[in-house]
């Protein structure tokens, strides 16, 4: 069959060609051993970079994930190459655009916040659509995917969606298909203004089935294209529909994955340079550190987009080893440690929910990260602790983290550190009291104290280290170099409803907003297979 060139709905540059070729059956692979530079496994992201979606533009590939309560929300990520990802930027930063309970004074709304999205470019922008499940649809726009960000516009004000994608078609008609989860997951596609900030009408049923969201739009080769996935006996699964016109009838559906570990079920289809073509998919089913993200090889088979290796039957099975997508050298670690030279916040970082702005700096000591101690606003509880700066922790065989911390100006009653936590919190940290610092792990049920120790100590460092399995083990030191077990192995829990596991810095005093610290750096080292 002769190549036709094709657009897809996002506009890239350069000619999108889609073989229609035909493929042996293969059996679905066993995880593989180490990576090599021209190989890649699965999963490329082993952390919470969930509700995914990937475009490109020119020759670089961009990928957005969904944060919930953490801001700035919405991270967005930048490759060469599909396999090597780095964070540079996101595209919400205040969330209490969205609403107040958001706000460091009401931490409310845990796993709610900034849901999955799409990003697209479109006329020379960069657009961002989102839903907060209680409150409705919002866009964001950017000429530049590191920002500014313009505000959050809302597009529907309306709980119990989620799962928006735009498309601009070839005359510049725009339109946006999501779910609406609150009326038995109805997909509906609606018609919307050009510039993408307003619905024009109250959308037509696209599909309904069990779960049915995730929903994408494609044109292909003279076919509209809608991806989508739901729940099946086989378990959640991804599916492709298509169409001759955007309003359907979508008649033609084809089952593109057989269900894997994990259960890949969401994400974002995109084509390299080269005319390959990838799916970029979460696994739907969160570890406790979250919702990992892998990359797929799209075999095109009978106009059909097959992931990984398409068996006898028509359908796809999970790849956990391929060849890279380009050949750009060792796969890479992806961006976690910190010296806090900047003068911003490094793009890895997240607070846990919209911080007080008055109590951290980077510039008041320069190289430094400056906390200030606040009164939380529920004692014990790190989730209602103002200003806990967070990261993923990754789902590999080893990893370290490791946090020197300048403790002199610390009050009595202060405490400063390092914590785990989800469901359940485990956490190290030392606390002031009048006769000097005593280290102090706390876990469910349990809590470990050390010997105090002199008031004079200017520096402290703290560790957590934990495997594949979520096996964590924190320890202390008072010169860098000799490090103190302290406490039982405590086991990461997510935070259930998706969200996986943080690693948080923070400091908290239970009396008054009084005290700070300096961090002087956070070094994670994660050992990948």
């Amino acid at each position: 069959m002769s190549l036709r060139i094709i657009r897809l709905l996002v506009l890239w540059s350069g000619s999108l060609i889609v073989p229609f070729t035909s493929s042996h059956a293969q059996e679905p692979e066993k995880r593989p051993g180490q990576a090599t530079a021209d190989r890649y496994h699965n999963p490329i992201l082993p952390g919470d970079f969930q509700n995914t979606d990937v475009i490109r533009v020119g020759t670089t590939y961009y990928y957005i994930s969904a944060t919930k309560e953490l801001s700035p929300g919405m991270l967005i990520m930048t490759s060469n190459d599909l396999v090597n990802w780095k964070p540079i930027g996101h595209a919400v930063n205040d969330l209490t655009q969205i609403h107040p309970r958001y706000n460091y004074d009401r931490m409310e709304g845990n796993s709610r916040g900034v849901w999955a999205g799409s990003i697209r470019h479109h006329n020379n922008r960069f657009y961002v659509y989102f839903t907060d499940p209680d409150y409705g649809l919002f866009v964001t726009t950017a000429t530049r995917p590191e920002g500014p960000w313009s505000a959050l516009t809302p597009v529907k004000k309306e709980a119990g969606w989620d799962d928006p994608c735009p498309f601009w078609d070839d005359n510049g008609e725009a339109y946006l298909v999501m779910t609406h989860f609150a009326d038995t997951y109805k997909i509906r596609l609606f018609r919307m203004s050009r510039d993408g900030k307003a619905l024009l009408d109250t959308g037509t049923v696209l599909y309904q089935g069990k779960g049915s969201e995730a929903s994408k739009l494609y044109k292909i080769n003279g076919y509209y294209y809608h991806f989508y996935s739901e729940v099946t006996p086989e378990g959640r699964i991804p599916f492709m529909a298509r169409a001759r016109t955007i309003q359907g009838p979508y008649t033609e559906r084809r089952q593109l994955i057989h269900k894997a570990e994990g259960e890949p079920n969401q994400g974002g289809l995109v084509q390299t340079t080269g005319g390959s073509w990838y799916f970029v998919t979460h696994h739907g089913n969160a570890y406790w550190c979250g919702r990992e993200a892998s990359l797929l090889p799209v075999v095109w088979q009978d106009g059909w987009p097959l992931w990984g290796k398409p068996g006898t039957d028509g359908i796809g099975n999970m790849v956990w080893s391929a060849e890279k997508p380009r050949q750009t050298g060792p796969i890479d670690t992806l961006l976690t440690s910190d010296d806090f030279t900047s003068a911003t916040l490094s793009p890895q970082w997240e607070w846990y929910f919209q911080p007080r702005t008055d109590k951290w700096s980077l510039t008041e000591n320069p190289g430094f990260l400056r906390l200030y101690a606040c009164k939380p606003l529920q004692p014990d509880q790190i989730t209602k602790t103002t200003n806990v700066l967070t990261q993923r922790p990754l789902r590999t065989d080893k990893n370290v983290a490791t946090v020197k911390m300048a403790i002199a100006q610390m009050v009595t009653g202060q405490a400063a550190g390092l914590a785990l936590f989800g469901k359940t919190t485990g956490r190290i940290h030392v606390r002031r009291s009048d006769t000097g610092f005593r280290f102090i792990c706390d876990q469910p049920a349990t809590s470990t104290a050390s010997e105090t120790i002199d008031a004079r100590t200017r520096y402290v460092w703290f560790r957590a280290s934990w495997n594949k399995a979520g096996e964590a083990q924190f320890s202390y030191s008072t010169d860098g170099q000799h490090f103190e077990n302290l406490g039982p192995v405590y086991q990461l829990t997510n935070f259930g409803n998706y969200l996986g596991a943080k690693l948080g810095l923070y400091t908290v005093n239970d009396t008054a907003d009084r005290g700070f610290v300096d961090i002087d750096w956070f070094h994670y080292h994660a050992k990948r297979p």
